[in-house]
């Protein structure tokens, strides 16, 4: 994954299956793990955003070939997650991250994309019931909408029953803060680690 090799991964992760490879390890220490080097490395610019992209297709192509299994092993899903790049922003790079890293932990995540306006997201919280709602904007200009989609959880009646984090280039805690929500994630282990303890907590 760190090479971003992904023509052959899914060979490597069908051999350890067969090897009878635990597949929470799999997930945590070869996946999970591998994508916080490809992050540290992107973090002190040894690699680029087409190399980044590289390493989670090659993660995601893993990833699929796990998540069948655990679905026959009726492992229930950790929590339930809301995630989307809001209205106006159509970056979607560090979304997609957050996303594998976060079905690799355990997660149901449900992805609403880029450009998501804050009506798709208030009826999506209101419809599925998810215990955390991820908000991702690149652009200084459509820092707002976060803002814009927590007043309208408070309006609605909603916000007591999800939890938001945001993430970001140009949002910060300050900023999370500010606009009422609950946590702000640097890099997509860091949301992870906010995802488990918001649903250890509940």
């Amino acid at each position: 994954m760190i090479a971003g090799q992904h023509k052959e991964i899914e060979a490597l992760v069908q051999e350890a299956i067969q090897n009878e490879r635990n597949l929470d390890d799999l997930i945590n220490e070869a996946l999970i793990a591998a994508m916080d080097v490809v992050g540290d490395r992107f973090a002190r610019s040894e690699i680029f955003v087409p190399e980044m992209l590289v390493s989670a297709v090659t993660m995601k192509k893993g990833l699929d070939i796990i998540k069948p299994l655990l679905k026959e092993d009726k492992e229930q899903a950790k929590g339930k997650i809301v995630l989307c790049t809001v209205k106006g922003d159509l970056h979607d790079i560090g979304k997609n991250l957050v996303a594998m890293m976060l079905e690799g932990a355990g997660f149901e995540v449900i992805d609403l994309g880029v450009d998501a306006t804050v009506e798709n997201v208030i009826d999506t919280v209101s419809q599925a019931h998810p215990q955390v709602l991820g908000l991702s904007a690149l652009l200084t200009t459509t820092m707002p909408e976060m803002e814009n989609v927590i007043q309208m959880l408070k309006n609605r009646g909603l916000r007591a029953n999800v939890k938001v984090m945001i993430g970001g280039a140009p949002v910060d805690a300050g900023f999370a803060a500010k606009i009422g929500a609950d946590a702000y994630g640097k890099d997509a282990a860091e949301a992870v680690n906010i995802a488990r303890s918001f649903i250890v907590h509940q």
